[in-house]
């Protein structure tokens, strides 16, 4: 913003009012940097989240003798994709959404929160979890909200399904990235600094000189067919 104007040629996208409105909701005053992302919202939060963390790093405001624990709550349960023209799960499928939105399930997929949370640390996801589905029927409808009719449910999840119909009781969990935080708590830039076998850039271990090679006997034993043909 240089003076009382806005400089840039986004500004011919919007009227006087709504500039003059978009203003007064950012407090914006000239030498401000006001900046725009146009994309769909999954994308757009992304890769303006991205450029916050980059310019902070950057201007050197982020405070790293500071740790700041968030819960992360109320996700989607679903996402639409536009490419398969269909809702997926954001989490995984097993998720249990809440009670209070069960009704927008075959209305309005999209509106419906999940009972998963993450743990973040300093802008880093350290564990992540969720309540889980133990109703068979609510767990039905959440799989054909995600086009999985009846026989592929039955034949993909069948033994979840029945397991539930026994009167599984409510469950949920979380897993934590240890090493992860550990890289936290150390002000390590790399999370191989912090794992006792870590792995090289190719995949290889310095320690066990993993991965070695396999015999055949070993993949009969596995029932593993190779795909080398023997000289």
């Amino acid at each position: 913003i240089k003076e009382d104007q806005w400089q840039s040629p986004i500004t011919k996208f919007f009227t006087e009012e709504e500039i003059e409105a978009m203003g007064k909701v950012l407090e914006a005053e000239p030498g401000d940097l006001i900046l725009f992302g146009a994309d769909d919202t999954a994308t757009v939060n992304q890769v303006l989240a991205e450029l916050r963390l980059e310019l902070a790093r950057r201007l050197k405001l982020v405070d790293n003798d500071s740790f700041n624990f968030l819960w992360i709550t109320d996700f989607p349960l679903v996402e639409y994709d536009a490419e398969r023209k269909r809702f997926t799960a954001v989490h995984h499928p097993f998720t249990a959404p809440f009670e209070e939105h069960l009704d927008l399930l075959e209305t309005d997929p999209a509106k419906v929160k999940s009972r998963a949370y993450d743990l973040v640390l300093n802008g880093n996801e350290i564990g992540g979890g969720s309540i889980r589905i133990h109703n068979p029927a609510i767990q039905e409808r959440v799989l054909k909200t995600l086009g999985i009719d009846k026989d592929e449910a039955d034949d993909k999840f069948g033994f979840l399904l029945q397991a539930l119909k026994f009167g599984a009781p409510p469950h949920g969990g979380i897993a934590f990235g240890v090493d992860r935080l550990l890289m936290l708590l150390t002000g390590s830039d790399s999370i191989r600094d912090v794992i006792a076998f870590p792995k090289t850039q190719k995949a290889t271990c310095p320690l066990t000189e993993a991965p070695a090679s396999v015999a055949r006997k070993q993949l009969t034993e596995l029932h593993l067919r190779p795909d080398w043909k023997e000289e």
